[in-house]
């Protein structure tokens, strides 16, 4: 194995980890920014408020997105584990 074969592997395990986190991550940091606007907005602190609806956030984007996240982690491990014969 080459070090340049083992950046690129590095290259796609990381490009892969952020396709596949950035749809909850991206719904979550919405939905916090909209409750921390209206917690600005009613002044009301309450944390519960914050985190309820970041779960929820959660929950509704991996249950949309998990086939998509699924389908593209499952791709690159093909990708990977058919590279295997051409290592050696």
């Amino acid at each position: 194995m080459t070090s340049g074969l083992a950046l690129k592997l590095t290259s796609d395990l990381f490009w892969t980890g952020l396709l596949v986190s950035l749809p909850v991550l991206g719904l979550t940091l919405l939905v916090g920014l909209a409750i921390s606007v209206l917690q600005v907005l009613t002044q009301v602190q309450e944390m519960s408020l914050t985190v309820v609806p970041k779960l929820v956030a959660a929950g509704v984007a991996i249950v949309v997105f998990g086939p998509w996240m699924l389908g593209r982690l499952c791709q690159f491990a093909v990708q990977l584990w058919s590279q295997i014969p051409g290592l050696v």
